[in-house]
């Protein structure tokens, strides 16, 4: 009795793995992805702190250069504004601001927004502008039309400043009435300088018409020019 063995076959494989269990899935690759997905995403939220960080702690070299523009700008308002204070007050005086021989208001004011070497040289004038007031009763008043600057660095600055300024007079020995002079323009060049942290004027120099008749008399030493005496005319 012959007996006969059936030849042993290898198992059909399903090439779409639709066939296999699901216990045969890939599972390390799927948890290697999922690793290297949340190592990203701690690495982006690491990055995003990082710079709310530094731009928190380090404001003005975030700004990058729009903020130093802007801090350009404030320096230059700040310094064009100590420019037109310093005219308007030195050409601002009359008969209401004497006490005796006298204006100390008016001196004051001025000395706020000077250097002490200026200041030096203008405590030198101003009582040629005091005794013009004591005497002959003159005032004046100022008006600043443009401010600019011309040139500015950390701890100086250049501004130029147009304006007029007008004179008045008594009418009459011992009147109440006044007289105006017509306006005279008048164009500014204002040295200032910086210190602690705000902006002094430490000169200034006329830039058209005579000397005599620039604000605060034009003289570049900061002193009061003439006016006149006594019984002069407008």
């Amino acid at each position: 009795m012959t007996s006969t063995t059936e030849p042993q076959t290898e198992p059909l494989v399903d090439p779409t793995g639709a066939g296999a269990p699901p216990s045969a899935a890939p599972r390390p690759a799927r948890t290697l992805r999922l690793a290297l997905l949340v190592a990203l995403l701690a690495l982006l939220l690491a990055g995003t702190a990082a710079v709310v960080h530094l731009a928190s702690t380090r404001p003005v070299p975030a700004l990058g250069i729009q903020g130093e523009q802007a801090a350009l700008q404030s320096e230059r308002e700040s310094a064009m504004a100590q420019a037109e204070q310093f005219l308007l007050r030195i050409n601002t005086y009359g008969p209401e601001l004497l006490e005796g021989e006298t204006m100390p208001q008016y001196r004051d004011l001025v000395e706020e927004v000077i250097t002490a070497k200026f200041a030096a040289d203008f405590e030198k004038n101003a009582p040629l502008a005091e005794a013009t007031v004591k005497q002959a009763g003159v005032g004046r008043s100022a008006q600043v039309y443009s401010t600019g600057v011309s040139a500015i660095d950390d701890d100086s600055a250049t501004a130029l400043v147009a304006g007029s300024f007008t004179q008045s007079y008594p009418a009459s020995q011992g009147s109440k009435e006044r007289v105006d002079t017509e306006p005279a323009p008048f164009r500014v060049q204002v040295s200032l300088v910086k210190i602690k942290g705000q902006w002094l004027v430490d000169d200034f120099t006329p830039l058209t018409g005579d000397t005599q008749d620039q604000p605060g008399g034009g003289q570049q030493s900061g002193g009061l020019g003439s006016t006149p005496t006594q019984g002069a005319t407008p």
